[in-house]
């Protein structure tokens, strides 16, 4: 494996093609390096300009008198190669090729890519790209990018062969509760590959669970192997497109990648221990929940407030295989001492705790399904009544994890603008919560391993 450490943390970041049209891709990729300027130096290179956001323009890579590790190359795809063959006499640390117009577009393009991926083999310098979007590591204020923003730090890394979604969902996670330690856009890998990043990512402290979107692999057996030894240490879950016969032909115009059969992948990924889903809510819910919480075997307890909740939330698990335990003698003599309880309350699982349900109900109720051995999980409920207090909810069920923290917990906190109070305090202490039902049944499956 190459060392990819002066791309993820660069000491010197230099963009090519730098420029001071607002709105531009060379104004984006300046604009995002100043977040940084205080962890690193930053060159701007363009000929016609003497200054762009106030920093100096040199007209060629080779004119900047200091080393450099990380070059962001956004020009013509023409011009790529001479602006390739400059690097590589200067010796920067690592390059991430932006432009697009190369493998994607036909023959020219494909022949194009091979010149410089060969340039770049030949000078032992790693490429990202072409036709990327770039890279970002919050963390330290890296935005080797284009995107409007940079999202907040935190322990999944969203490696994606789509720069326009990776855009998305950085839009998307400035709005809900999602943080980063990488985010990758690879596009066209014509020299670093997706396993290259895998194994990178592997060993990366930061990095605590990976969510791949891959169009097509150039080498399969090889992803397969790479993907099965790092899903043992960190877990991996992919969105695969191209499904369909249209899909495959949109991937083909799109980043030059090989969809394949489906049934294939989903082999592949299954053999490798990368678990598939099908949508990219679906990609964010479970990267979040395998990234904060432990593995468990099957048996969940669910506590609800809400009684149709309940038997939804049952209906779900059942259709994911998830076991309901009925609660044991012990349980229910527990929960028939408390004088806390409603005398209507239902002593089973799903257990309802009722629609006026305080604070106290959730704690007798969380603690009593914990404390059974053979519920190994549970999913809280919380729909809300005028009398609910969410924020308190939320705290009983943060200490409930802290008491219990081989079961995880995941929450289903229904609600809106009276709720957000909970939303925010249960997620900061990364306990996830999901606004519909079925999201949160499919991120507990998600967790729950087979003896």
């Amino acid at each position: 494996m190459r060392n990819l450490e002066k791309i993820f943390n660069p000491r010197s970041l230099a963009i090519i093609g730098a420029s001071a049209e607002k709105k531009s891709v060379g104004w984006g990729l300046v604009k995002n390096a100043i977040e940084g300027k205080n962890l690193r130096k930053i060159f701007c290179v363009n000929p016609y300009r003497k200054k762009v956001l106030g920093i100096k323009c040199y007209s060629k890579i080779t004119d900047v008198g200091e080393k450099v590790d990380l070059v962001i190359i956004a020009v013509k795809a023409k011009i790529v190669p001479q602006i390739v063959k400059e690097c590589c006499q200067k010796g920067v640390g690592g390059m991430v090729i932006i432009s697009a117009g190369f493998a994607e577009t036909g023959r020219e393009g494909k022949l194009l890519q091979e010149r410089i991926s060969q340039m770049a083999k030949k000078a032992k310098i790693p490429l990202v790209g072409p036709n990327c979007l770039g890279v970002i590591r919050p963390s330290i204020k890296l935005n080797a990018s284009f995107t409007p923003a940079t999202p907040k730090a935190g322990e999944i890394a969203f490696v994606s062969q789509s720069g326009a979604l990776l855009d998305s969902i950085i839009d998307k996670a400035l709005l809900e509760n999602y943080g980063f330690s990488n985010l990758i856009s690879y596009g066209n890998e014509a020299n670093i590959s997706l396993s290259e990043f895998l194994l990178w990512l592997k060993k990366d402290k930061e990095t605590k669970a990976i969510a791949l979107y891959l169009e097509g692999l150039k080498d399969g057996k090889r992803f397969m192997k790479v993907a099965k030894e790092v899903s043992k240490i960190k877990p991996i879950v992919a969105l695969k497109a191209g499904k369909s016969q249209a899909g495959a032909k949109a991937v083909s115009s799109h980043t030059a990648a090989l969809a394949g059969s489906h049934q294939v992948y989903s082999a592949a990924f299954l053999q490798s221990g990368v678990i598939e889903v099908k949508t990219i809510e679906e990609l964010l819910d479970v990267a979040k929940v395998i990234s904060w919480k432990p593995k468990c075997k099957n048996g969940i307890g669910i506590i609800t407030n809400g009684g149709g909740c309940g038997v939804l939330m049952a209906d779900y698990c059942a259709e994911l295989g998830i076991n309901l335990p009925k609660l044991n003698q012990k349980t229910i003599k527990r929960l028939e001492k408390s004088q806390i309880l409603h005398q209507a309350t239902r002593k089973r699982n799903p257990l309802d705790i009722l629609g006026d349900a305080l604070p106290e109900r959730y704690k007798i109720g969380l603690e009593a399904l914990l404390e059974q051995k053979n519920i190994n999980g549970l999913i809280v409920i919380q729909t809300l009544q005028i009398m609910t207090e969410p924020e308190k909810n939320a705290k009983i069920i943060i200490e409930a994890q802290k008491k219990w923290p081989e079961k995880p917990i995941i929450c289903a906190l229904l609600g809106g603008k009276f709720s957000q109070a909970g939303f925010k305090l249960i997620e900061k202490n990364k306990i996830p919560n999901y606004s519909d039902l079925k999201r949160a049944a499919l991120a507990m499956k998600t967790l729950i391993y087979e003896k």
